[in-house]
């Protein structure tokens, strides 16, 4: 039986939105639209925009309004950060057109920004695997954390990221129960996400859940891989995990056994 993989980042999002208690999880994401670039940046001063199907963070850019601190009546600046690059422009309209002259015709999605925790002034997110158990049942099977590269906007390790165990990234920001209540809580969310999906998508096995956490400590999914990678968890000093990923991705066909 065929793995079920799902590329529109915008059908994912619509999916999980249907399950009343993951809403409060997900960011507000929608179409891109110059309508919509200005209604978000207005309601959240930074957003990302990011392509609807398109993997290893390729596309991705992040717009912010820079306001003048000391003359409020002076206009604000709009920067546009994608890649290593950083641009300023002077009205919104201006900000569309280059997002525009780089998206071209594919569809994008725009989605609130989320004030990430830093590690070493980096940013990071987090990756929970989910996978189905040889019981048919869902598991969040591991975790690891991905550190942005210098002067990168996106976390990914085809972008330059660096993998890190979540307890590094987490540690200096959570006492001991804190962590343990941040990481049950991640845990729960990553089996509701999944079982949510499965609703529409039966044949799913696995997916990636890329979740940030943000200054209060609060988990938001930034959006949901269906093909997630699972070597990174070989990197993990506890190596438990990895076997665990690779029996459970033996069981439903996405690995071969070992001979």
């Amino acid at each position: 039986m065929a793995i079920q993989r799902i590329a529109s980042k915008w059908e994912k999002t619509k999916v999980l939105k249907q399950g009343e208690h993951l809403v409060p999880y997900i960011p507000d994401t929608r179409r891109y639209s110059l309508a919509q670039l200005k209604d978000m940046l207005g309601a959240y001063q930074m957003v990302y925009i990011k392509p609807d199907c398109g993997t290893y963070g390729i596309g991705v850019m992040c717009a912010e309004i820079e306001k003048d601190e000391i003359d409020n009546n002076k206009a604000p600046q709009y920067n546009l950060k994608y890649g290593t690059h950083s641009e300023g422009h002077q009205s919104i309209e201006h900000l569309h057109r280059s997002i525009k002259d780089k998206i071209g015709s594919k569809s994008y999605l725009i989605q609130k920004g989320i004030d990430l925790l830093t590690y070493k002034h980096r940013k990071f997110d987090l990756r929970a695997l989910v996978q189905k158990t040889p019981h048919n049942t869902w598991e969040t099977t591991g975790f690891i954390g991905r550190v942005a590269a210098p002067h990168k906007i996106v976390t990914n390790h085809h972008s330059g990221g660096t993998a890190l165990p979540i307890e590094e990234l987490l540690g200096p920001h959570l006492a001991p129960p804190q962590f343990a209540n941040l990481y049950k809580e991640m845990k729960s969310l990553g089996v509701q996400a999944a079982s949510q999906l499965s609703r529409k998508y039966p044949k799913l096995k696995e997916i990636g859940l890329d979740l940030a956490i943000d200054e209060q400590f609060r988990i938001w999914i930034l959006e949901v891989n269906t093909k997630p990678a699972l070597f990174p968890f070989k990197w993990l000093e506890d190596k438990g995990v990895y076997k665990k990923v690779r029996r459970y991705a033996v069981a439903y066909g996405r690995l071969k056994s070992a001979k």
